[in-house]
């Protein structure tokens, strides 16, 4: 692959070479999950004869008839980024003392669970069912030689130093549309790499720590901002009825943590990722070569230029169809209670359809513009295509979906959380350390319950009326958890992406493994968690304002 020699490496590289070599040791993801499967059913049972149990104050929606078919969905193994559109005035919320004890798997209701939900646990994993949305889109898109025509088009317009830049940037707000950052960016970015001579397994790395390690924050207000910030609402009621935040209530320190980690992963990328791979040599395979390396000539070819003008007029198109479906007052996809737009409306819980069809839309009228299509039956073998190798990830998300689904039913996520939380509440420190001390309590938690909404359910009713009490801000808590929530999503396997991940890596490298992509976004992990507790500690000491 074309690494440096082994005497100019420095400590830390030597280190990540040993994580790789070690992690590329261990079974296929799909044994790994089938391992951990086993140690969750004995260790469920185990912690139900030791009767472990916790007590705590939960956010809870009330029981409404009308409105039960639009609760937000459980179990959470979606990672807390997908939000059932629910009107305005109708999702109510209450604060409930529970207690949760550890659920055996080995009793005769644990086996009829395991028994009886497979197929629900299945069907209910959001990530499949995006995933294929997602594909019908971008496989048409990829199939016709639009999206290496955009990087091409990038590489020509831009100088060579902003790529990495604008990459990192587009990644962090990808999350506006949910998980299409994981489907489209993350391949996008090593592709982007590749066609300028780059290692396009730095372009992955980059694109992953983008997507996942700042999901949390955006530049934009997106669904998962309206349900923390109800559940911090709700969460303040129990010391302060008069008080609530709004949505745009972390806006500055997301905007400036947006900023801050573009550059922040664009140096861990080119000082950091970059030379520890080297220059990349071979490793891919013929399919991959024949879709992701650019062509020679350095400038775009008639077919190309007319087939973006086409692929222009059609994303012209299909947003004019959406401006009159969302901008007019009372419009389709705005929220028929509030005629909010922004926030909880039709239209940002259904941003993975617009995806899908401008995809779809500009990926058909490129190739029949570029000529790589000159029917409908070439759309649909391009979808054909794209959905026929999903095979192997779609028994892997079977597998993930059953451990995600005992997991839930054990409780142990729930215990450990309220766990630490006691702990560090009896810890008797500041409020700044209480602070960082629960940025790490959420980053530890975040490697088992990934999903954002199920954590701050559990966290909210514990850590706002805490903090309140001591004269922090319900911003202030409210922007610690985004910051605890997010750089661990890079490297947990939990993470449902996370096998995507490492497939897209063996398009480049047929020897990569998980320890491939572990070692890959460590340094990010790291820094990323470091630096950004850093800059909230920061902004917390200067008492800058967390938003509107």
């Amino acid at each position: 692959m074309g690494r440096p020699p082994e005497a100019t490496k420095t400590l830390m590289q030597r280190f990540l070479d040993v994580v790789e070599s070690v992690g590329n040791k261990v079974p296929h993801p799909a044994v790994i999950f089938l391992i951990l499967i086993a140690i969750v059913i004995a260790l469920s049972h185990i912690l139900a004869l030791t009767g472990a149990t916790v007590t705590y104050e939960a956010i809870v929606p009330d029981a409404d008839p009308a409105t039960e078919a639009v609760n937000l969905p459980e179990p959470d193994y979606d990672a807390g980024l997908h939000i059932a559109y629910e009107p305005a005035g109708k999702r109510n919320y209450s604060i409930e003392t529970r207690s949760v004890a550890a659920r055996s798997l080995l009793t005769v209701d644990g086996i009829r669970f395991m028994y009886s939900s497979l197929i629900p646990s299945f069907m209910g994993f959001t990530a499949v069912g995006l995933m294929i949305v997602a594909i019908v889109g971008a496989g048409v898109a990829e199939e016709a030689g639009l999206v290496q025509a955009l990087i091409r088009k990038l590489v020509i317009v831009s100088p060579q130093w902003a790529l990495t830049y604008i990459l990192s940037f587009v990644g962090i707000l990808s999350s506006i549309a949910a998980d299409a950052g994981y489907l489209v960016l993350i391949p996008l970015a090593g592709t982007a790499f590749l066609s300028v001579g780059r290692h396009p397994l730095a372009g992955l790395a980059l694109g992953f720590a983008a997507v996942a390690g700042a999901f949390t924050v955006n530049m934009l207000i997106k669904p998962l901002d309206a349900v923390l910030v109800e559940f911090t609402n709700d969460a303040i009621q129990l010391v302060n009825p008069e008080l609530t935040i709004g949505l745009a209530s972390n806006l500055w320190f997301s905007v400036a943590s947006v900023l801050f980690l573009t550059v922040l992963v664009t140096l861990i990328t080119e000082r950091m990722i970059e030379p520890r791979l080297g220059t990349y040599s071979s490793g891919l395979s013929s399919d991959s070569a024949a879709t992701a390396t650019p062509s020679e000539s350095p400038r775009m070819t008639a077919e190309e230029s007319r087939g973006l003008m086409y692929a222009g007029i059609a994303l012209a198109g299909v947003l004019a169809v959406f401006a009159l479906l969302t901008l007019p007052s009372g419009a389709p996809l705005r929220n028929p209670e509030t005629d909010e737009l922004i926030g909880n409306s039709p239209f940002m819980n259904g941003l993975i359809a617009l995806i899908m069809i401008l995809f779809l839309a500009t990926g058909a009228s490129y190739g029949f513009g570029a000529r790589t299509m000159k029917t409908a039956t070439d759309v649909i073998k391009a979808i054909e295509k794209a959905l026929s190798g999903l095979g192997s990830l779609l028994f892997l998300f079977l597998i993930i979906s059953q451990f995600v689904s005992y997991f839930n039913y054990t409780n142990m996520g729930t215990i450990l959380a309220l766990t630490l939380s006691d702990l560090l509440q009896s810890a008797n420190i500041g409020t700044l350390p209480l602070l960082i001390g629960f940025i790490v309590v959420v980053a530890i938690i975040d490697l088992l319950i990934t999903g954002a909404i199920a954590k701050w359910a559990l966290f909210a009713p514990i850590f706002v009326p805490l903090l309140l009490n001591l004269g922090v801000t319900p911003e202030a808590v409210l922007a610690a958890y985004r910051v605890g929530d997010s750089p661990v999503n890079a490297i947990t396997p939990l993470n449902a992406y996370f096998a995507l991940v490492v497939g897209f890596a063996q398009k480049y490298d047929k020897g990569a493994g998980v320890g491939t992509v572990v070692a890959l976004m460590l340094p990010y992990v790291i820094w990323m968690f470091v630096l950004w507790t850093a800059l909230f500690a920061v902004w917390h000491l200067l008492g800058l304002p967390w938003g509107l």
